[in-house]
Parts: C-alpha cells; structure tokens; sequence
C-alpha cells in the first residue's frame, strides 16, 4: 500500500531506540524526510545515518530549553515539519502514598509538557500549509489504569485528553490529531524484564513460552500475545498518511483486544 508520505517531513521523538526508532525508520521506507531525535547529544546520530533521507537532532523535551533546541536544530536542518510523532515518555516505578509530588511532576514533564512545548512550536506552519499530522503515543493505561504508577497513568490519561482537546482547536486546517495506545510492546527492556522474571519463576529461555506466561499472568487478551515494535510502527504510519484524513481525535488501541469494552 502506497501511504503517499514522499518528500514529507517528520519529527519523531525519542527516535533513537525501541519504538520510535521502528516508527522512523518505517515513515521513511514510506518516503518520508525523517527526523531522529534523542535528549543526549549524539543519541540519534547513528540510527539517521542508517536511514535514508534522515537528520539527527538532540535536546532534553522534559524541559524548556530542550524543546527549543529540538525546534531550533530541526527547522536548521529541514525547515518547517508536516508530522510530528510524539513519540518520547517514560514511567517510572510509584504507589498512590510513596509517589510525591516531584514523581508527579517529572511524569507531566516528560510525558505531557514534552509534547505541548512541540505542538506549539511546529503546528503553525502545518496551519499555514494547510496539511500536518500529529500523532501521540499513550497507552491502554488510559483506557484502563492500574493501581501502581498513578503518576504515569495520570499522565498518559492528560496526552489522550490533550489531543481531543487539540482536534478541535486544529478544526478546518488540514492537520490531524491522533492518539495511539499500545499494549505490551515487545522492545529490548521489556524483553529483558520478562527474561529476568521467566528466570525466577521458571518459565523457560525460549521466548514464546515466555510470552504464553506473559499473557496467562499479566497480560490476557484474544491475540494471545504481545505486540511487536513494527506493528505500532505501521499503524502509527497509516495514520500519518492521506489514507487516514478522515480518522481525528481519536484515542486508537492496538492491544490485541485486552482492553474489552466497545
């Protein structure tokens, strides 16, 4: 399928590992100019040099300064954007009476303000060309918190919320507003992790009797499995695309059907 992506531009944060690495890499197979972006120096720097047609960019989005840097590098070395996938954030471990209001803030920090700050900063020119996409990536979390990391849950739940509240603020102007929410993703940390566990418990080395534990004990749903990195990355590239012009403000699962409500 042609998602007719050639010679646009985009921005994908926290693109230099895991899934947004996958998501790049993919909008770039698509034709795409592709933006890698990582908060340290140099992070994003090899995975662009891999890709064809691709920049690197750097700057911590958790803060102010970072976000403008990331403007500032990425307008030096493409111009004005037409997709932004906000990409980046992170969960930390918490409980409702050990998480203080530090924990709470880094969340919103990293997960919601890194997002604002780039919205507000790229979504103009998409305005005056009349065309853009922005995606967020969230989490069934959202649909269907847990009781453990409230902070991070709390903070997806804002991203979702944002982005209808920005489909309507973006009415009539050719841009899009998506949310995209995973499940399990099969990236190296969560591999690691389940490995690690398997080892304790005994499940075995072999990664689809892992996999059979994962979804028997933590992660139920009619798949059977968990997703892998470039099933997002598809999806989340569908959604860039003219294909999906007609597909805004909505909060997409792609879950293999754990979260069970219509």
């Amino acid at each position: 399928m042609d998602l007719k992506l050639q010679n646009k531009i985009a921005l994908v944060t926290g693109s230099n590992r895991g899934t947004g690495e996958a998501i790049a890499q993919t909008l770039a197979r698509e034709g795409a100019i592709v933006v890698f972006h990582g908060n340290e120096e140099g992070s994003a720097v090899e995975v662009a040099d891999a890709t064809a047609s691709a920049h690197a960019v750097w700057g911590d989005i958790s803060t102010d300064a970072g976000c403008d840097q990331v403007l500032s590098q990425t307008r030096k070395a493409v111009g004005d954007i037409d997709i932004l996938v906000n990409n980046y954030g992170t969960a930390t471990a918490g409980k409702w009476l050990q998480s203080d209001s530090e924990d709470w803030l880094d969340m919103y920090q990293k997960n919601v303000l890194s997002a604002v700050r780039l919205i507000k900063g790229f979504s103009p020119a998409m305005r005056n060309k009349g065309w853009g996409r922005i995606v967020q990536l969230g989490t069934i979390g959202s649909h269907q918190p847990n009781s453990i990391m409230p902070h991070y849950y709390a903070s997806k739940g804002a991203v979702a919320t944002m982005g209808v509240s920005l489909a309507k603020e973006l009415s009539h102007t050719g841009i899009t507003v998506n949310t995209i929410a995973p499940g399990y993703i099969r990236t190296a940390e969560l591999e690691a992790g389940f490995r690690r566990r398997a080892a304790k418990k005994g499940w075995g080395e072999d990664w689809n009797d892992i996999v059979k534990k994962i979804v028997e004990t933590e992660y139920p749903n009619p798949s059977g499995r968990i997703a892998e990195r470039q099933e997002v990355a598809d999806l989340v590239a569908f959604i860039c695309s003219d294909l999906a012009g007609f597909i805004n403000g909505q909060n997409i699962r792609i879950d293999g059907g754990a979260v069970s409500y219509v």
